[in-house]
């Protein structure tokens, strides 16, 4: 019995040094792909938080608010404000003009007498909260209020940003007006109170603080490595299901399956023999992937990947990974009658199971009818698994429900496969 599993994985391996260039490329495609998109990613994030982007500011106010807005636009880590180009000042159809183009990523319109009105706004505010309050025979009665205006901020983005961009400067110029208003309101009743030694505190009272876990007592933050390790290394395992589906319907259509079965060897053994077989590679692909993570990232200004504890557990994982995509490799390659079949449909499919489990997108950010769908994929079991042991520490115990749901999908596939086939060949 074992010798005939050892001759079946021997055969697998010949098989493989047949193509040593897809062999290569198995290996090295995705170590190739892991290093692209985690430089993608990481710079990235650079650009957002080192690097400053330029936008562009149409000042038509000329007052204390818009004055407020460039001083705090300029301390920010984010933004470098722009208010010329070739040495003019700028227009709002200028501004415009350049935005569109996608010469510039953001513009802000300051309207007109935007700080005027907005005091008058709040003396206004302020007269009638003071004269109800009884104070009115002490200060001077209010005159005839007129109607002022509501005041837009406008704001131009490139077509080409992200949602996720134009959301964060929003909220960001939001809170910005917003405390310029509450400032101006505390002056405006200081000066109402005819209290000049009133100090009011302007600082918010509440802040958010975000508690980041420790390990050792060592603050761990996350970084784009640890998520895109994990997430890469999972995309190029299943994709094992190409060459192992390519090399079964080989067999089946040079007749080699057929010299098989007249041997005293069942499928199952054939099965188990591609099994270890591209277990191994599996595995030898995931110790690659995080030989480079450690090794090679901090030279190409990236952070080395900390498995630091981690090794075993993540092993875990890839091995049981790879038992699911051995399992759908199986599965393709004995229904697929031809190499045109079994190749773009193994391709598709992984791209599909990848996209769904949240390797590209995060399950979160999802529609809901999606999030339900993702949790049907074995990729997300699988990068689940990964985020548990390198993102959130967790035991042995706490992954077995995902990792075995890797190997109820690996014995469910080639136990269809083994029916499959079987009822063929009696058929």
């Amino acid at each position: 019995m074992i010798y005939k599993i050892w001759m079946s994985v021997v055969k697998e391996f010949l098989l493989l040094k047949r193509d040593l260039g897809g062999l290569v490329i198995l290996f090295i495609m995705p170590l190739v792909l892991v290093i692209t998109v985690t430089l993608i990613q990481d710079s990235t994030f650079k650009t957002v938080s080192d690097t400053k982007i330029q936008i562009l500011l149409v000042d038509n106010d000329n007052g204390s608010v818009s004055k407020t807005v460039f001083d705090n636009l300029e301390k920010s880590q984010l933004f470098s404000v722009v208010t010329q180009i070739d040495n003019k000042l700028l227009t709002e159809e200028v501004a415009k003009e350049n935005v569109y183009k996608g010469k510039f990523q953001l513009a802000i319109i300051i309207p007109k007498n935007l700080s005027t009105d907005l005091q008058a706004k709040i003396d206004q505010n302020v007269e009638n909260i003071v004269s109800k309050m009884g104070f009115s025979d002490s200060i001077a009665k209010p005159q005839t209020s007129k109607i002022i205006q509501q005041k837009e901020v406008k704001l131009y983005f490139d077509p080409a940003v992200q949602l996720s961009f134009k959301n964060s400067v929003m909220s960001s110029i939001d809170k910005m007006i917003s405390q310029i208003e509450t400032k101006s309101i505390y002056t405006t009743f200081q000066n109402q109170l005819g209290e000049e030694n009133t100090k009011f505190e302007q600082k918010s009272f509440i802040t958010f603080k975000e508690i980041i876990p420790k390990v050792n007592n060592k603050e761990v933050l996350p970084n784009s490595v640890q998520h895109n390790v994990p997430a890469w290394t999972l995309f190029a395992i299943f994709f094992i299901v190409i060459p192992l589906s390519i090399n079964i319907v080989k067999e089946k259509s040079q007749g080699t399956f057929v010299r098989l079965l007249t041997n005293p060897v069942s499928n199952l053994i054939v099965i188990i023999g591609k099994t270890i077989t591209y277990s191994i590679i599996c595995m030898i692909q995931f110790y690659m992937m995080v030989a480079v993570a450690i090794f090679l990232f901090p030279y190409i200004g990236l952070p080395p990947l900390n498995i630091e504890g981690h090794l075993f557990l993540m092993s875990v994982v890839a091995l049981f990974s790879g038992f699911a995509a051995i399992g759908f490799g199986i599965l393709l390659g004995t229904i697929a009658n031809t190499q045109e079949q079994s190749a773009p449909f193994g391709a598709t499919s992984v791209i599909i199971l990848a996209a769904i489990g949240g390797v590209w997108v995060p399950v979160f950010a999802m529609p809901k009818i999606m999030q339900l769908i993702a949790k049907s994929s074995p990729m997300n079991w699988a990068l689940e698994a990964f985020y548990d042991v390198l993102l959130r520490n967790v035991s042995f115990l706490e992954i077995i429900p995902k990792i075995s749901l890797l190997f109820l999908f690996f014995i469910i596939t080639t136990s269809i496969a083994l029916f499959y086939d079987k009822k063929k060949r009696t058929v």
